[in-house]
């Protein structure tokens, strides 16, 4: 058992940086005064310190940072320590040059800002486990540290000398010959050709930006860069604290309005094989106007629960905001009420934990107004600083939920690289693609019903699941058609859709049609793919019902699958456009047009049935209130959680007690505005 998982009760708390306050000591002391007051039991120091930490090569100075193990120890805190690679200290970019990044132009970049060190740097490397390994041999055995900090959000690319041998390098020992790179990468369309290893340069701008084998590769290449330059890190830590676990903080995008997603960049599904606990930054857009607060807390949930589903089993939130971001064209406070309602989301969707960016606010520089616990006016009296309070003191009574499990049985599939190749190819709709938000879009209807999902990538189980969703399995490899076709002849229901099966794991189009597992599954063979133009709308017939499709019609022949929804007008009338095909002792559903949310419900409604995934505990699931369930050997607990400004009235099968307020909980209650209950029941369902 590592120390983490000794810790009784959540973690509270986050980024803490003293080393911005020094000459401050008035200061430091009142933090700790204010950390008691708002319930804070965990500081994560270190995350961007190597600059006082070792202000000139060789010359250390960790006595601050002793200071906090010590003030720590004595109110019997939590640390998490961080190793400080993602901002090295300027010295090191002046005397070691090949540290800073180059960009796809050939700039080699300045010292500046942060994550911008090149992974392939021997010295950077070198500098890396030298101050990796001083921490480590410091702190190792210090009761307050329970968890690594890896570096801090890993991203970015590098195209330095350094990083296009290592990428020639990732390529011959893939690929081997240069006939089979040229074979890969179709390599003959614009004489594209290689007649020599040195002549492989990475994509960009200057050269190579239409090989889609290349891009896919390339970024392949900078995730697996990027694991081994963590896994490079973490080596001393390891060797010295084998008890202490190790993370690094994944994160989530927003690359424009509307969009909530897991960052997109890395292959968080391989990346998580290296950490001991997935930890992610949490900054959903709430009070937002271009959706309603459940549309945010969706998406929210979504990503959470990809999160969760990477190891499956709890997580931690790294970063959150007790008010607002800085970042953003508008950076919104949270209203009253939603601070709380949006930190025990995160737990009913299986974190461990609530960490905030920040517990100090910066005087200074970029992140002077990124909300924290304690404002720039130094006050326990603020809205915010309140909210903190009751929140914590709101975790402690919820101590007995940490390390609950989650028990699901409808899965998502979706991986990392055929959202690159989805997104980079070429024809169709560039805008419509979508990939993610139509997985967001199953997702909701899941979500509105209280019925949990996973989202896996295709490297996982399978088995566990009665249900899987997969639709654009747009690159899909032989092994994933074989674990299918095992999927649904064994009992499992499929659903897949338009825009799968085009291409395989090199990007290259499937020749001779589609491929022979997929047709043996669905029972169809797709044809034609119809792009539609913004605006443009054809109708789809599905249970005595008309709906109405967008971006994409998919043409098909039927083979030996059941038709359940035709095309009721353009030129494909008449044809079919939902089909279901019995496989084996399985069940497998293609749909192939894009589709409102509304048929999605219809849709899965007998689905739901049949398989009996309804939430046992709710009697009629609300949509602008989620309830979702963490479990552990003996108990059930209900996170009921109003995402909505009116009081809503939500209905249960059992009547059940609120840890929060102590009481019992009858079948019927009303939840104020963005209000949280956490029901327990035992779950023989006899109330404890």
């Amino acid at each position: 058992m590592n120390k983490l998982e000794l810790v009784k009760g959540f973690l509270h708390g986050g980024d803490y940086n003293p080393d911005q306050w020094l000459k401050r000591p008035d200061i430091l002391d009142r933090d700790y005064q204010l950390m008691d007051q708002s319930k804070i039991n965990t500081v994560t120091v270190g995350v961007f310190a190597w600059g006082r930490l070792e202000p000139e090569e060789g010359v250390y100075d960790f006595a601050w940072l002793d200071d906090v193990f010590d003030k720590m120890n004595s109110r019997n805190g939590h640390v998490i320590l961080a190793t400080p690679s993602g901002a090295r200290p300027r010295w090191m970019s002046q005397k070691y040059p090949e540290v800073n990044r180059v960009d796809s132009e050939g700039r080699r970049h300045t010292h500046g800002f942060r994550h911008n060190h090149c992974y392939s740097s021997p010295i950077y490397r070198r500098k890396v486990h030298e101050i990796n390994m001083r921490l480590a041999e410091r702190y190792g055995d210090n009761s307050a540290l329970v968890l690594w900090h890896v570096s801090n959000e890993y991203s970015g690319e590098c195209y330095c000398p350094l990083c296009q041998q290592k990428w020639r390098e990732w390529v011959q020992h893939k690929y081997k010959t240069l006939e089979a790179l040229d074979d890969a990468w179709c390599s003959s369309v614009w004489s594209g050709l290689y007649s020599d290893w040195s002549q492989l340069l990475p994509p960009s701008l200057l050269g190579d930006s239409k090989v889609h084998g290349m891009d896919l590769d390339w970024h392949r290449f900078v995730s697996d860069m990027t694991i081994d330059f963590y896994q490079h890190e973490i080596q001393p830590l390891k060797k010295v604290t084998p008890n202490i676990p190790v993370t690094t903080n994944f994160m989530a995008e927003s690359l424009k309005e509307g969009q909530y997603t897991p960052l997109t960049g890395l292959d968080y599904g391989r990346f998580a094989k290296s950490l001991d606990i997935i930890s992610w930054d949490s900054y959903p857009s709430w009070h937002n106007r271009y959706e309603i607060t459940a549309e945010t807390a969706m998406k929210t949930a979504y990503v959470h629960d990809q999160f969760w589903s990477l190891k499956q089993q709890p997580f931690l939130v790294m970063e959150s905001t007790p008010s607002c971001v800085n970042w953003g064209q508008y950076n919104k406070a949270k209203q009253p009420g939603m601070h709380r309602l949006s930190s025990f989301q995160q737990i009913a969707h299986g974190s461990d934990s609530t960490l905030y960016f920040q517990i100090r606010q910066a005087q200074g520089n970029s992140e002077k107004y990124h909300g924290a616990v304690i404002g720039h006016d130094d006050s326990s009296d603020s809205r915010v600083f309140k909210d903190v309070q009751q929140y914590g003191q709101d975790l402690e009574k919820i101590v007995e939920v940490k390390g609950a499990i989650k028990r699901v049985r409808v899965a998502i599939l979706f991986d990392w690289d055929r959202n690159w190749a989805l997104n980079r190819g070429g024809g169709f709709g560039r805008p419509t693609r979508l990939g993610i938000q139509v997985l967001q879009k199953h997702y909701a209807n899941f979500w509105h019903k209280d019925i949990e999902c996973n989202v896996i990538t295709s490297d996982m189980d399978f088995s566990q699941y009665d249900l899987l969703i997969a639709p654009m399995l747009y690159l899909i490899r032989q092994d994933t058609m074989k674990k299918l076709q095992k999927f649904v002849q064994s009992g499992g229901t499929l659903v897949s859709s338009y825009f799968s099966g085009m291409v395989d794991s090199n990007d290259r189009v499937n020749l001779d049609g589609w491929p022979k597992p997929l047709q043996d599954i669905f029972g169809i063979e797709p044809k034609e793919l119809d792009t539609l133009l913004p605006g443009e709308h054809y109708h789809v017939s599905f249970n005595q019902k008309e709906y109405e499709t967008t971006d994409y019609d998919q043409i098909m022949k039927v083979k030996n699958a059941s038709v359940l929804g035709y095309y009721t007008d353009n030129f494909y009338v008449g044809t079919p456009a939902i089909t279901r095909h019995q496989y084996g002792k399985g069940t497998a559903y293609y749909i192939g047009a894009r589709l409102s949310a509304e048929f999605i419900e219809d849709f899965y409604d007998d689905i739901i049935q049949s398989l009996n995934l309804d939430n046992s505990f709710v009697e009629l699931s609300n949509p602008v209130v989620s309830v979702q369930t963490r479990y552990n050997e003996d108990y059930a607990y209900h996170f009921v959680m109003n995402f909505s400004e009116q009081v809503q009235m939500v209905n249960f099968r059992r009547p059940s007690f609120d840890l929060l307020t102590q009481r019992e909980v009858t079948k019927s209650v009303q939840i104020d505005k963005y209000g949280v209950m956490i029901l327990k029941e035992r779950q023989n369902n006899t109330l404890h």
